[in-house]
């Protein structure tokens, strides 16, 4: 087995890879093929076996399961992602953006004595890694160049497409020595919190109110048009602000990334940071009284006019 260019690490929780997984294997071949070489992946506790069959997908030359331990902890990945940097020799270590993955991306970074850039929206490499972030509440990109022939990079989940097709990669079973009994700290399990009636990142349609519902007694007309769509309803930071939706329906930066197949934003304005949560839907619809709202720069398809007039006719509509 060659060395390869890219290891991804792999994100699983509650025995469900998480999209991000499949999105970690999208940056990972493009970048693999940048520099020249394979792209490796690693699936660390829990079922690997099923997880590596999931993760079995176009573009992955091998797949390096270590059956450690069933949820994340801090100790197994750390000594699992270094044994296999030693024994395979990486160009690049790639982790999602995560509160798991950036839980112990440091700590690998500063034991293997390599760069660590986090948050990347993309990444590019000619003789040199050059990676993009977002700052100052993504108003601003900045191009980092990173030095050194080794690097560790977190990417930001709904960047890039889930990986598709089926693979041919190598699965191989790899032996560390790390005990979870070890660790001070374990999981002992998990609480939903802020409301958990629903996961908006698994929706394939969402129905997103903004500001422009005005009265929290109007969000029954949204849920009525999600209702007749067979959608999901999400929404932007005021309405939860305001304690009408549970945190968990939020879209953007301080909320929850979604990339369904269609998402609806009525009475969204587009504030960068609500952007920066749905830019990645593969189709954007939006209804906003004001012509020049920014939510129209980036939709596929806008209605100009009073969602109050626009919403009852689509219920109509869909019913």
């Amino acid at each position: 087995m060659a060395d390869p260019a890219v290891l991804a690490v792999a994100e699983h929780r509650r025995g469900e890879l998480r999209e991000v997984s499949f999105e970690l294997l999208t940056a990972g071949r493009e970048l693999a093929d940048a520099i020249g070489g394979e792209l490796h992946v690693a699936v660390v506790s829990g079922d690997v076996e099923s997880h590596a069959d999931s993760l079995n997908r176009e573009g992955v030359d091998a797949i390096h399961t270590v059956p450690v331990g069933e949820e994340f902890d801090h100790s197994v990945y750390q000594g699992s992602v270094e044994a296999l940097v030693d024994a395979h020799d990486p160009t690049t270590v790639l982790l999602p953006n995560s509160v798991n993955g950036l839980d112990y991306a440091p700590a690998v970074a500063e034991s293997l004595g390599i760069p660590l850039v986090t948050d990347a929206i993309d990444v590019a490499y000619d003789d040199a890694l050059t990676v993009t972030r977002e700052q100052y509440g993504s108003k601003v990109e900045t191009t980092l160049a990173v030095e050194g022939d080794r690097f560790a990079l977190t990417i930001r989940g709904g960047e890039w497409p889930a990986a598709t097709g089926t693979g041919e990669a190598t699965v191989e079973s790899f032996d560390v020595d790390v005990d979870p009994s070890d660790s001070g700290a374990r999981v002992q399990g998990y609480e939903e919190v802020g409301g958990g009636d629903v996961d908006i990142a698994d929706a394939d349609v969402l129905v997103s109110v903004g500001r422009g519902i005005e009265e929290e007694e109007n969000l029954e007309l949204i849920f009525d048009l999600a209702e007749a769509m067979d959608a999901t309803v999400s929404s932007s930071r005021p309405i939860v602000d305001n304690g009408w939706l549970p945190k968990n329906r939020q879209v953007g930066q301080s909320g929850k990334v979604v990339t369904p197949d269609v998402y609806l934003a009525i009475g969204i304005s587009g504030a960068v940071q609500h952007v920066a949560g749905m830019k990645g839907s593969e189709t954007i619809i939006a209804i906003n009284t004001d012509p020049n709202a920014p939510i129209f720069d980036i939709a596929d398809y806008g209605i100009v006019g009073d969602l109050f007039d626009v919403v009852p006719e689509l219920i109509d509509d869909f019913e």
